[in-house]
């Protein structure tokens, strides 16, 4: 995930009063994976397949 998309995500999590451990939850993965496609350290197919379920869910 990008900086910039990464910074899109925590802005929007923080405008809706929500943190990444409900994020992952609702995507079914560990708030500890989350966090590592924020920060852009997993980006294999996987992760993008989150990444696109991170945009829809934040509509961003």
């Amino acid at each position: 995930m990008s900086e910039e998309l990464g910074a899109k995500v925590r802005s929007e999590l923080f405008k809706r009063k929500m943190s990444q451990k409900e994020l992952a939850d609702m995507l079914g993965i560990s708030p500890v994976y989350l966090s590592d496609i924020i920060r852009g350290r997993k980006n294999g197919p996987k992760a993008q397949e989150h990444v696109k379920h991170i945009r829809k869910i934040l509509c961003i």
